[in-house]
């Protein structure tokens, strides 16, 4: 038999493959809702887990009788047979309903993703250099603790020493180190590289992107970011929100603002395109720009601006870009055939129409399945 600790750590871990059947079960749930966003840390996520059959003991009757077959007396302890205890309050017949909370690793979870969906590893495009400590003592120095003196440089420094100054005498070969023939070990910084990326988070905050509409957008976010992150050692997000201009705003602020002003989506794309130049240079990030609207904007020549903006500017230097268009009672959904009309042909522009909260796992798919 294996160590109780041994016993332990199996059950837990068959506990956990339950957990992780159980979240992959229900993961077409979470992609519709924003169950997990609220209990989402900064490198796990707390989800919870309804109906897991808990071992119990089960209790039956005795139907040959209500005591044991061997000899002996009435329990002089119970008092009278079949006596009730006295309890409060009214039993009930069903079953409580237990829901567990348990933490799950944001990559996990990424990896739950990338199975239920099919989606591929993404490869790298750009890389940047950084420096990063190396792991083993490669280098000499005057200057330490005594911790790190090699003490064979130090004794050959010695040595030298001795035998130039005439000090060195055959018949008794000895030999003082002084300060200034101690060397150190060090280590050197090294470049290496680092694989990573950029997302733009862009939407339309003008009067006719509502609550639901943006309680969309914050799924969609959330599982992208998720992704990506499993997928890039330095993921970096900014948010962009517009109506007639465009602003760069922290991620509280992207998903609560709303605004009652007209749209103009080019706004939002010079800004972006603003940020790649002077912030995240193509050589050095993977870039992915993902716009949120309700499909209007406010003229055809401004779409054409966008159009131009686009093909001329951001996708030469970008990943992939991402039109997302929820379904709005005041959206026209124009914007979405403009850009399927323009750039029909590109397989670096994906759009997608996200008419209700279960299409939004459609939409992750679809702009995640290239493996950009």
């Amino acid at each position: 038999m294996g160590s109780p600790l041994y016993r332990i750590q199996g059950d837990h871990s068959r506990f956990r493959e339950i957990v992780r059947g159980r979240i992959r079960r229900d993961l077409e749930r979470f992609l519709s809702t924003g169950e997990l966003i609220a209990r989402c840390g900064e490198h796990a996520v707390s989800v919870p887990v309804p109906q897991i059959e808990l071992p119990r003991f089960v209790f039956g009757s005795n139907e040959g009788g209500e005591g044991g077959e061997g000899e002996g007396g009435e329990d002089e302890s119970s008092g009278s047979k079949g006596k009730q205890g006295e309890g409060r309050g009214a039993a009930g017949e069903d079953e409580g309903n237990h829901i567990l909370e348990v933490e799950v690793e944001l990559g996990d979870l990424a990896d739950m993703l990338g199975e239920a969906l099919g989606l591929p590893n993404i490869k790298p495009r750009g890389t940047r250099e950084v420096e990063a400590e190396a792991a083993r003592y490669t280098g000499i120095r005057s200057t330490g603790p005594d911790s790190l003196r090699h003490f064979r440089r130090s004794f050959k420094n010695a040595v030298r020493r001795t035998i130039a100054s005439g000090a060195w005498d055959p018949a008794d070969p000895r030999v003082t180190p002084i300060a200034e023939d101690f060397r150190y070990r060090t280590s050197k910084s090294s470049k290496k590289p680092d694989s990573s990326a950029v997302v733009f988070h862009m939407m339309d905050v003008s009067g006719s992107m509502g609550r639901e509409q943006k309680e969309a957008v914050r799924i969609q976010a959330f599982w992208i970011d998720t992704w990506l992150r499993r997928q890039y050692q330095n993921l970096e997000v900014v948010y962009i929100v517009h109506d007639a201009s465009a602003r760069i705003v922290d991620q509280h602020t992207f998903f609560h603002l709303r605004e009652s002003g007209g749209t103009k989506i080019s706004s939002a794309y010079e800004l972006c395109l603003q940020q790649i130049r002077e912030r995240y240079r193509p050589e050095d990030f993977n870039i992915y720009p993902f716009h949120y609207s309700d499909g209007d904007n406010w003229s055809a020549r401004d779409t054409e601006r966008c159009v131009t903006l686009l093909e001329d500017e951001i996708l030469p230097r970008v990943n992939q870009f991402c039109y997302s268009q929820v379904k709005s009672a005041h959206g026209s959904g124009q914007f979405k055939k403009d850009l399927d009309a323009a750039f029909e042909k590109n397989e670096d522009v994906v759009t997608c129409a996200v008419r209700s909260r279960d299409e939004i796992s459609q939409a992750i798919r679809a702009f995640l399945g290239a493996g950009k």
